[in-house]
């Protein structure tokens, strides 16, 4: 079966397949505001003026962006936080503005600790358009509050040094520069700051100028940690135009246990499915900690606030179903690389563990499953007890015979009665699954 990447903003209609149902895309009408809605979901973790930004977003129709700076070849967790609230502020009628940093992502955002190795110009200009595809699938081009995609490199590459000095570089203090949390962390540390990333607050102020100016947009969106970038933008047109807009700061994101969301030992979970491959984007999900569950699914899925509060008492008071990580999960993966790809995965998670059909699983997902377990590349004909041992399931050859007389290895769902069988790769694609016991698997490749 082919992946098919549905597009988030594609219908508003409940999606669904013979054995999935996802939520549709809405704003939930039990709250008066869409405001009182991100509030509740926690997505607001520091705002200007939060009575402003009340009656502003519960008026008129208005434009706000969001940035993604091209660091990287794709987008990340962090980033989909961000991606789904300007849906959902799409959702109550206002106009979304997305940026991709062409000129920012030359730069590159300061970071707590050490300088970013500038990426080279075709490198960026090639994520540029990576990263647009990945925003653009997430909202509407159609109707009244279409969005739009703009690219900060098409107001800064005219714009000559001494021009950009004299017209915006002339509007900041210094004092009031090196206060901003990323700067004083970098001054404080042993690495310092270059003028480079140093002048990175000004050009995030300059494109939430511009974008005042070109699309009237009053309203910029972004991580809390980019708190002082997104002021930059705010204090620049105050000073510029004379007039206030605003800003909203969404909390970083991490687990009960304090560590940081998404990553472990640096890895990042990203949203391209060459990246992080949809069976590994759903065992994420699905491995969501009890006490992380419920806040997950208000800030990653459009389910209502009743639908939420349901799964909130399951957790409560049946955590063994695990009702809550697997809607999650489900919500999540369906979002991002569409339904069915998210079936496939489903149904391979289901069938490794006894629960489906191996042979019938569609091969491109199998391989990806079984590059997140236990494996091992081996030649056709090589021994089921060779290939217990190659994959880790056991650890000597005399150890993987007592596991097959004892009847607890099987091989593509099938028991192994003999010693002497072999691997053959009798699964789509050419693979084989080798299970040791009631729960643990490994993969073998031929090769």
């Amino acid at each position: 079966m082919t992946r098919v990447r549905r597009p988030l903003a594609a219908s508003l209609e409940r999606v669904s397949t013979p054995a999935l149902t996802t939520a549709p895309q809405a704003i939930d009408p039990t709250f008066e505001n869409v405001w009182d809605e991100i509030v509740w979901r926690g997505l607001v973790h520091v705002s200007t003026d939060q009575e402003a930004l009340r009656a502003l977003l519960a008026g008129d129709p208005v434009t706000y962006y969001c940035g993604f700076d091209p660091t990287a070849p794709s987008l990340h967790l962090g980033h989909l936080v961000q991606l789904l609230l300007l849906r959902r502020l799409q959702l109550a009628g206002h106009k979304p503005l997305g940026l991709v940093g062409g000129s920012t992502g030359l730069i590159g955002d300061p970071r707590p600790t050490a300088e970013r190795t500038l990426n080279t110009r075709g490198t960026v200009a090639e994520w540029v358009e990576r990263l647009r595809g990945q925003v653009e699938r997430y909202l509407s081009f159609e109707g009244e509050n279409a969005a739009r995609m703009v690219n900060n490199l098409d107001w800064t590459a005219p714009l000559s040094a001494i021009d950009f000095l004299r017209e915006i570089g002339k509007h900041y203090r210094v004092g009031t520069m090196l206060k901003k949390d990323a700067v004083a962390a970098r001054l404080n540390s042993d690495a310092g700051i270059s003028y480079t990333e140093f002048s990175y607050q000004i050009l995030q102020g300059l494109d939430f100028l511009e974008l005042y100016r070109q699309y009237d947009c009053v309203l910029q969106t972004g991580g809390s940690d980019q708190w002082g970038n997104l002021t930059s933008g705010t204090d620049l047109i105050h000073r510029v135009e004379g007039v206030s807009v605003h800003a909203i700061g969404t909390p970083l994101i991490t687990n009960s246990d304090g560590t940081k969301f998404g990553k472990s030992e640096g890895n990042a979970i990203w949203i391209d499915a060459d990246l992080t491959s949809p069976y590994a984007f759903y065992q994420f999900w699905l491995s969501t900690a009890d006490a992380d569950v419920i806040e997950r699914l208000k800030v990653f899925t459009f389910l209502t606030r009743a639908e939420i509060e349901e799964y909130a008492e399951l957790v409560a008071t049946e955590p063994f179903r695990r009702a809550a990580q697997k809607r999650l999960a489900l919500e999540v993966v369906a979002t991002v690389h569409g339904v069915e790809a998210t079936a496939a995965v489903i149904a391979a998670s289901e069938a490794l563990f006894g629960q489906g059909d191996l042979t019938a699983l569609d091969p491109a997902t199998l391989r990806s499953a079984l590059d997140e377990l236990p494996h091992a590349t081996v030649p056709a004909g090589t021994s089921v007890v060779d290939a217990l041992v190659a994959t880790g399931l056991v650890s000597s050859l005399s150890e993987a015979r007592r596991a097959i007389a004892q009847g607890g290895v099987s091989l593509d769902g099938v028991r192994v009665e003999d010693d002497t069988a072999t691997v053959e790769g009798g699964l789509p694609g050419g693979v084989s699954v080798l299970r040791r016991g009631k729960k643990t698997l490994a993969g073998v490749f031929l090769g």
